[in-house]
């Protein structure tokens, strides 16, 4: 073929687990609901930094460690992330993957996630807890976007690999896997329930 695609970005996008997660997200969602109302200092961090919205990602950012129902969730996570790096071909033979950060982002009508990255880490990603219908999704951004200069706009039309931005729904069960250089965002929750995630960094050594 005259003209061929390069340079790939690969997202993954799966079920944690072929069944049992209403329970498991039950156990997930009180888990939340319980560290919001603990973590003090995580409250009056997001009100300055995640207005409406609560996340324990500046003062309980390990919570594989301390919560042996999140420590479940890493083990689970795992297996994906191992997953996708092969899809990604990276050479991890002989090195370890683990989970560096996890926190919990729980998101009330109208509260944003703005645009960002992860810092720091190979593979970051999102596991969805709850996911009240209409609930916005995860949106990522083509990261040759700011090399695009004289471009003309892309067709409406476009095919979605071609397009400069992509949304993920937010679907409960569902775990995203993405390389953590890649931009992406949540938009305003327009749902009337609360949208509830758990995000998550894995670095190698």
């Amino acid at each position: 073929m005259p003209v061929r695609a390069w340079f790939p970005t690969l997202i993954h996008c799966q079920p944690l687990q072929a069944s049992g997660l209403t329970r498991f997200n039950d156990e997930l969602a009180t888990e939340c609901a319980q560290l919001r109302d603990f973590d003090a200092a995580g409250r009056r961090w997001s009100a300055k930094n995640y207005p409406g919205g609560y996340t324990s990602y500046a003062s309980l950012n390990e919570l594989h460690k301390f919560s042996s129902t999140f420590a479940g969730l890493e083990q689970k996570l795992t297996r994906h992330v191992r997953t996708f790096a092969r899809a990604l071909d990276l050479d991890l033979r002989g090195r370890t993957v683990r989970m560096t950060d996890c926190w919990v982002n729980i998101m009330p009508p109208t509260a944003t996630h703005s645009l960002h990255l992860h810092p720091l880490s190979f593979i970051s990603g999102t596991y969805y807890v709850r996911t009240p219908a209409g609930c916005p999704g995860l949106k990522f951004e083509d990261p040759r976007l700011s090399k695009f200069m004289a471009a003309p706009p892309k067709l409406a039309t476009a095919r979605p690999a071609q397009r400069t931005h992509v949304t993920y729904p937010a679907v409960a069960g569902n775990v995203i896997l993405f390389e953590s250089w890649l931009r992406h965002e949540v938009a305003a929750n327009q749902a009337a329930g609360e949208r509830i995630s758990i995000s998550f960094n894995y670095a190698w050594a």
